[in-house]
C-alpha cells in the first residue's frame, strides 16, 4: 500500500503602505489555525490520500509597515511549527505579496526562502498571491507552484486556493515536478486603474486559463503589484507555473507584452476627480462616494475627515458616512451626557480635525453612530472597511435612509457595486492616495511607468 503523502498549510498576508505611519502589530492580524484553516483552502486532500497538518495563517487588513520586532516573532514561531510537521511532502502557503518590514526588502522572499530551508529541496513548496502583490527571484527560486487571483475586486479567493492546492497534490503524488518562471513588467499601477471588470484587464485577465490549457502549462498569472510600496519589489510581472520551461517562458513573455502594449488604456472604473469635482456631480438619486486615498482595505489610516469636513460646509444632508477611525471614541461618550465628538487625524493619517456637536449617538458593533446637520457618521474603534451590506445592517442602518454613502475604498465591493448606484471615487490625499505624481519614489525599480516612461519592455 503507498504510503500518504504529508503536507502542511499556512502562511501570512497583508498588504502594507510604506507612506502609512501605523506599524502593524500582533493586535492587527487574525490567526487561523486547526480545521479552520483546512476548512479555509477546502480543498478534497483525502480523495488524494494526503494527510494535511495545518499550521498557522496570520491575516490583516492592509495597513502600514509591519513591526520588525513582530515579523521575527512570527516568523521564528511559524519555522518551530514546519519543523515539528516535518517530513513533509509538500507546502501550501497562503500569502500576499505586499508585505513591507523595515530593514527586510522582500519579506515575503525571506518567509518562503526560510520555510525551504526547513523542509528541504525535495518537498513541494506551493504559494497562493494576491495578484497585487509583488513578486522578486528569490521567491520564484524558492517555490515549486504559483497561482495568484485573477479578479479585482476579488471574488476567486477560494477558487485560486483550490488551483495552488491542486497542483501540489497532483505533483506530491508522482506528477512531474513543476517550476515557476516569471517576466517583470516596468509598469506599477494601483488597483484601481486595472480592474478586472473593465479593459484592458478584463480581456487579459479572461485571457489567462486558455493558457493553462497549453502544453506544457499549469497556471498562468499577472500580478498588477503593489504601487503604494516604495521598494524595488514593487513591479508589475507575468508569472508561470509550468512543467516545459520553454513553453513557460513563451506564455510569460506573452502575458508580459500583452499587459505592456496595454499600459496607456489602464484607467480607473468610475467617474474621478477632486473632492469639489465630487461634490458638484452629486444626483438627486442615491450616490455612492468613495474616498480612495483613505481606504483602509488599500494600507489607508482610515482616520481622514476631508470628506465629511467639505460635506458639512456645503450644508449637504442625507448622507450616510461609514466609516472614520477614531479610537476610545466610545469610552470618551458612552455613559455620559456629552455631544462633542472630535475627529479626524486620530491615528496620524493626517486632514483636518473636527470639533462636532452632535444631536443623537448611539453605540454598537464596536461603533459611534452620530447624527448632526443630516449627516450620519460611523466612528470606529478599529480600521475597519465597510464593503458588505451586513456592515449597514448590524448597525441597524438602512441605506434607504439616504441620499448619499460615503465609503472609505477604492473601487467598490462587488456588494456595494450590486446597488447599481451612480459612483464616484474622489482623489484624495491618503497613505493610498491615487495621485502617482505626489508619491516619495525612491527605491522603485527605474524605469518604470507611469512615474517614468520605459521606451521598450524590458530596458
Amino acid at each position: 500500500m503507498a504510503k500518504r503523502k504529508r503536507i502542511a498549510i499556512g502562511g501570512i498576508s497583508t498588504e502594507c503602505s510604506t507612506y502609512s505611519p501605523l506599524f502593524q502589530t500582533a493586535a492587527d492580524f487574525e490567526k487561523v489555525q486547526g480545521s479552520l484553516l483546512v476548512d479555509l483552502v477546502d480543498f478534497p486532500f483525502e480523495k488524494y490520500e494526503i494527510d494535511v497538518h495545518p499550521l498557522s495563517y496570520l491575516k490583516s487588513i492592509p495597513g502600514g509597515p509591519v513591526e520588525a520586532g513582530f515579523y521575527a516573532k512570527t516568523k521564528g514561531e511559524f519555522m518551530e511549527q514546519i519543523k515539528d510537521a516535518c517530513p513533509l511532502d509538500g507546502v501550501l502557503l497562503l500569502m500576499h505579496g505586499a508585505m513591507y518590514v523595515p530593514g527586510i526588502e522582500d519579506p515575503e522572499g525571506d518567509w518562503i526562502s526560510a520555510v525551504r530551508g526547513v523542509v528541504g529541496k525535495h518537498c513541494i513548496i506551493s504559494v497562493c498571491f494576491d495578484l497585487h502583490g509583488n513578486v522578486s527571484d528569490k521567491i520564484i527560486r524558492n517555490i515549486d507552484v504559483f497561482a495568484a487571483y485573477r479578479t479585482a475586486p476579488h471574488i476567486d479567493v477560494k477558487k485560486t486556493y483550490y488551483r495552488a492546492a491542486k497542483h501540489l497534490a497532483a505533483s506530491v503524488n508522482g506528477g512531474r515536478r513543476p517550476e515557476v518562471v516569471w517576466s517583470p513588467i516596468p509598469v506599477l499601477v494601483s488597483g484601481e486603474m486595472s480592474s478586472t471588470c473593465i479593459e484592458p484587464c478584463k480581456s487579459i485577465y479572461a485571457q489567462l486559463e486558455s493558457f493553462d490549457r497549453r502544453k506544457g502549462i499549469l497556471d498562468a498569472n499577472l500580478m498588477i503589484g503593489y504601487v503604494w510600496a516604495d521598494t524595488g519589489t514593487a513591479i508589475a510581472s507575468a508569472v508561470v507555473t509550468c512543467t516545459d520551461q520553454q513553453a513557460g517562458v513563451q506564455t510569460c513573455t506573452e502575458i508580459a507584452e500583452t499587459y505592456w502594449q496595454k499600459r496607456n488604456e489602464l484607467s480607473f472604473d468610475m467617474r474621478t476627480g477632486d473632492l469639489k469635482a465630487a461634490l458638484d456631480w452629486l444626483p438627486n438619486e442615491f450616490s455612492i462616494l468613495a474616498d480612495s486615498g483613505d481606504n483602509p482595505t488599500a494600507g489607508g489610516v482610515g482616520d481622514r475627515a476631508d470628506v465629511l469636513e467639505a460635506l458639512i460646509k456645503d450644508e449637504i444632508e442625507g448622507v450616510l458616512v461609514a466609516g472614520i477611525t477614531a479610537p476610545g471614541i466610545i469610552s470618551k461618550l458612552q455613559g455620559t451626557n456629552k455631544t462633542t465628538v472630535t475627529v479626524g487625524g486620530k491615528l496620524g493619517g493626517g486632514g483636518p480635525g473636527l470639533t462636532l456637536n452632535a444631536e443623537n449617538i448611539c453605540f454598537k458593533n464596536e461603533c459611534a453612530v452620530v447624527k448632526l446637520h443630516g449627516i450620519t457618521t460611523v466612528l470606529t474603534e478599529r480600521r475597519r472597511p465597510f464593503h458588505n451590506l451586513s456592515d449597514f445592517a448590524d448597525l441597524g442602518i438602512d441605506l434607504k435612509d439616504y441620499r448619499l454613502l460615503v465609503v472609505k475604498s477604492g473601487y467598490l465591493s462587488p456588494e456595494l457595486q450590486s446597488l447599481s448606484a451612480p459612483s464616484f471615487m474622489v482623489l484624495t490625499d491618503g497613505a493610498v492616495c491615487q495621485h502617482f505624481d505626489r508619491l516619495e519614489n525612491k527605491h522603485r525599480q527605474r524605469p518604470i511607468f507611469p512615474f517614468q516612461n520605459p521606451v521598450q519592455l524590458f530596458p
